[in-house]
């Protein structure tokens, strides 16, 4: 199945900020808990994007891990590569197609890591035995990803702003389901792991500006709702119409994360 998606680097930052500094809960923090970490380990994460969770493993672990970041968006990489020139270069970025061949031997690392990107592999099995095949005996694969119940309210606004059902998110409509179960069919153990972080909104402008980021970044997955920035700038007026409603009623707005993490021993 092949995912029409695009993602830019400013709608991604522009939501991880947000999601910072409005979280209630740190998922950064929460992934290193949950994690089996350890100095010396070899990592590879998948899907790095501008090489946020590479740099956290770096840190955690005092430097004293072999880190690799993979990504096939040439921008993010380069992002992640001007970070780590600032670092001292201690992790290695290159291009990589989780819908191809991993560019790796057989049994090379500890952990595989692949946060928010794993529903956007085009043949679940292939990508999940990839991930296999390049762990070693005993290694663990872990996976972020967003269950059914992730930002109801997010939805809730965009339909009421449109009258339109909302399209099959790549995420949550096959993450719990199809993923999990790619996953329990390859790997020897499998626990899942929930993580609720709400997201408080002390005034409306903040929603606002992570519903135009995540409309602009998964564009292409909203096709049906706009195809013209007339017709994009008109939906955001609706939204934000039906927002400043909420907001007038609850004094805030809540939309809460809903996270899982599958984290597989092979």
């Amino acid at each position: 199945m092949k995912i029409e998606y695009k993602e830019t680097s400013s709608d991604l930052i522009t939501r991880i900020n947000i999601h910072d500094a409005y979280g209630a809960r740190d998922i950064d923090k929460w992934m290193l808990e949950v994690l089996p970490l350890a100095q010396g380990m070899s990592i590879l994460d998948v899907g790095c994007g501008a090489g946020k969770q590479c740099f956290s493993y770096l840190t955690h672990l005092n430097g004293k891990a072999s880190i690799t970041g993979g990504d096939v968006s040439e921008e993010l990489l380069s992002k992640a590569q001007e970070e780590n020139a600032k670092l001292g270069s201690r992790i290695t970025f290159q291009e990589l197609d989780f819908n191809k061949t991993f560019p790796f031997e057989t049994k090379t690392f500890d952990l595989v890591s692949c946060s928010f990107a794993i529903y956007y592999a085009e043949d679940m099995p292939f990508t999940i035995k990839e991930m296999h095949r390049v762990l070693k005996t005993s290694g663990h694969l872990f996976t972020t990803g967003p269950m059914p119940e992730n930002k109801q309210m997010f939805y809730e606004v965009i339909q009421e702003a449109t009258g339109k059902e909302i399209p099959p998110m790549p995420g949550s409509s096959r993450y719990a389901s199809e993923i999990l179960d790619t996953i329990k069919a390859q790997f020897s153990e499998v626990d899942v792991i929930v993580f609720e972080n709400p997201l408080i909104f002390p005034t409306v402008d903040p929603f606002l500006a992570y519903t135009r980021a995540s409309l602009s970044e998964d564009r292409l997955l909203w096709n049906t709702f706009f195809k013209t920035k007339e017709d994009f700038e008109k939906i955001m007026e609706n939204i934000a119409s039906v927002a400043k409603k909420r907001f007038e009623k609850d004094g805030k707005l809540v939309m809460t994360k809903v996270v899982g993490g599958f984290l597989a021993t092979k």
